[in-house]
């Protein structure tokens, strides 16, 4: 079903095409990993408090997360739109976060400017680290989100999709300690740290076949040793565990270790493990919000996908937000079908015209959303009706996190 934008709104969005693009491409030729986002957090910040909204810097005891408010004239509910801008390490933003900062900041400022009577408060919440930093569930156990009634956001992708299951995951540091010895002259004296790496890698090989399809492990040795000569008596694997849910992760994790601890055995060795951020839950998209969105891309012209289980999944950590709260993570396609995320390819086409095209569709479709929730009272009642209905809406978050 096609719902058209108002026409002032899809006015104020291409007014502002400009500036979402040079935000973009100023973000994506400056890129930063997980909570050292100064610079973007600066640019994005500092646009906000331009536009009218009132800035609060460094919420929930992190450098680089921000919230920005536009108060309407009278009380009403509190809609919040996310916005990423963390860059992946070695690779830069070949995960697209710089539209979804310009994207998003580009939606509130339009919707505020078109309707600054609006009902309620709208919010953008600059969320740093979600790559393998869990930023937004530290700042949902921090409280930022408290008070938020339903939390916006849009992904880019290799298609166009109203929702997209995720995984939940556990990022993990095995650190194996040995005893360090020359490796020619009197090897046995030593207890090799990346042999008891190694081993665990091969014992996680072996335990695929016996885990559910939806399990992923998966992960690299960050530190193996310091020259070929020496018997190196420290190796550290860093590892992502991932399923379907936060309760088959909980259920898969301690076999994972298990392998870790036989491995140390086996080797004489020892071996800390550590979770290096919160674990994220799966994701739990509002579909009455899902729809809406929907509707108004079509009416854009860009026709987002139902959901579906054969789509590949990763994980986020708005998974956490999204059953605490009404959220959405909708993609859009941004390059070629099937490029993978994470890649060279993907990080080119997040500066692509195409990609700023399809930012700015969502940035429009976004403002239309997060108006109809905070001026049609009817709308919202339905989208918590859903939320409250999902299998997910529990603590299963808070227990995961």
């Amino acid at each position: 079903m096609n719902q058209p934008v108002p026409a002032d709104l899809r006015a104020a969005v291409q007014e502002r095409r400009s500036l979402l693009e040079q935000l973009s491409l100023d973000l994506h030729t400056t890129p930063e990993t997980r909570f050292e986002e100064h610079y973007a957090a600066e640019q994005l910040a500092g646009r906000l408090a331009a536009a009218g909204f009132e800035v609060s810097k460094g919420v929930a005891d992190l450098p680089t997360a921000f919230t920005a408010t536009h108060r309407g004239p009278v009380d009403g509910p509190t809609v919040a739109v996310l916005l990423e801008y963390d860059a992946l390490p070695g690779i830069g933003h070949a995960c697209g976060h710089n539209l979804i900062a310009a994207g998003g900041l580009t939606a509130a400022v339009a919707a505020a400017a078109v309707r600054p009577d609006h009902p309620g408060t709208l919010m953008v919440i600059g969320t740093p680290g979600e790559e393998g930093g869990g930023g937004k569930i530290l700042m949902l156990e921090r409280g930022v989100f408290d008070g938020v009634d339903a939390a916006v956001m849009f992904h880019p992708g290799d298609r166009s999709l109203m929702a997209r299951h995720a995984l939940a995951v556990c990022h993990l540091r095995l650190t194996f300690h040995g005893v360090a010895a020359h490796a020619a002259k009197m090897p046995w004296d030593g207890r090799s740290a990346a042999a008891g790496a190694q081993l665990f890698l091969t014992a996680v090989d072996s335990l695929r076949q016996f885990v559910p399809p939806t399990a992923r492990v998966h992960g690299i040795i960050a530190h193996g040793g310091s020259a070929p000569n020496v018997v190196p008596d420290r190796a550290e694997v860093d590892l992502f565990i991932r399923e379907a849910t936060s309760a088959a992760l909980d259920a898969l994790v301690p076999r994972v270790l298990a392998a870790a601890d036989g491995a140390a055995l086996a080797t004489g060795t020892t071996v800390e493990t550590a979770e290096t951020a919160p674990r994220y839950a799966e994701r739990n998209d509002n579909l009455v919000m899902g729809r809406r969105i929907a509707a108004y891309t079509a009416g854009l012209g860009l026709e987002l996908e139902p959901p579906s289980p054969a789509n590949p999944a990763g994980s986020s950590d708005i998974g956490n937000v999204s059953i605490k709260l009404p959220a959405i993570h909708p993609y859009v396609q941004i390059g070629p079908r099937d490029t993978p995320s994470h890649s060279v390819p993907m990080r080119e086409a997040a500066r692509s015209p195409r990609a700023h095209t399809a930012a700015t569709t969502m940035a429009t479709a976004m403002a239309a959303l997060v108006l109809d929730l905070l001026a049609d009272p009817e709308f919202l009642a339905e989208v918590r009706a859903e939320f409250h209905a999902s299998a997910l809406c529990s603590t299963a978050g808070q227990e995961s996190s």
